[in-house]
C-alpha cells in the first residue's frame, strides 16, 4: 500500500471555528480534515491527519514521517516562529514538506512574517483559509509523484 501524506497541525488549531474566526474562518479542523481526505483520495493518496498542542509530539510525528509518509503538510501555528527543534526534525526528511497557514502571515504582525519551518519547506501555501490545507495536500501529492 502507498504511503500516506502526513498532515500535521500545531497548537490551538483544535479550536478552529471558534478561535478568532475573523482571522481563521469558521471551518473546524474536522471540516478541514474532510477536505484533505477528499482531495487526497481524488489524487490517489491517503492522509494521516493529526493535531497537537505539544511541540515534542509534533516532532515525534515528523520523525515518524521519515519512513512512513510520502509527503508532509505542516501548519506549525505559533511553533513556526519559535521552534528550532521542529526545523531540525523537518531537515531530516527526504519527502516533500509543504508549510501551510490559514491566514497570510506576510500581511499580519511583523513577528509572523518569517518561520523556521520555511527554512526546511519545499513550498508554502497560505492565506486561503481551510483551502490552504487542500492546496497543500495537492502540492505534496504532486511532488511525491514526481520524486
Amino acid at each position: 500500500m502507498a504511503k500516506p501524506i502526513y498532515v500535521l497541525s500545531g497548537p490551538n488549531l483544535n479550536l478552529l471555528g471558534t478561535r478568532e474566526p475573523e482571522i481563521y474562518g469558521r471551518q473546524t479542523l474536522e471540516d478541514i480534515r474532510v477536505l484533505c481526505e477528499v482531495r487526497a483520495a481524488a489524487l490517489g493518496h491517503t492522509i494521516e491527519f493529526r493535531q497537537s498542542n505539544h511541540e515534542g509530539v509534533l516532532i515525534d510525528w515528523i520523525q515518524e514521517a521519515r519512513t512512513e509518509a510520502c509527503g508532509l503538510v505542516i501548519n506549525p501555528a505559533g511553533y513556526g516562529h519559535t521552534s528550532v527543534a521542529i526545523l531540525d526534525a523537518l531537515k531530516m526528511l527526504a519527502v516533500p514538506v509543504i508549510e501551510c497557514h490559514l491566514s497570510n502571515p506576510a500581511a499580519r504582525e511583523a513577528f509572523r512574517r518569517e518561520t523556521y519551518v520555511s527554512l526546511a519547506a519545499t513550498g508554502l501555501v497560505s492565506g486561503f483559509g481551510g483551502k490552504s490545507y487542500e492546496l497543500a495536500v495537492e502540492a505534496a501529492a504532486h511532488l511525491a509523484s514526481v520524486k
